[in-house]
């Protein structure tokens, strides 16, 4: 997959998204605010995991990706 890769939503930890480097958008139709980075996931990953979170699951939505992270 490549970017770009939604990390996060309005509720997200601006901390954390500042470190992912991530911008907060609305996308039009939506009623909700989404952080997006333009890297691939496997950088987003790669990120995280030098925070201390880890890869619990994963599945295929249509053709969206969803990784479930839990941090230790």
């Amino acid at each position: 997959e490549v970017g770009p890769t939604m990390v996060g939503d309005e509720q997200s930890d601006p901390s954390l998204m500042s470190f992912l480097g991530a911008t907060k958008r609305n996308m039009l139709g939506n009623h909700f605010w989404e952080y997006y980075v333009n890297d691939a996931p496997r950088i987003v990953l790669n990120k995280l995991e030098s925070c201390g979170y880890r890869v619990v699951s994963m599945t295929g939505v249509g053709q969206t990706l969803v990784w479930c992270l839990h941090k230790e």
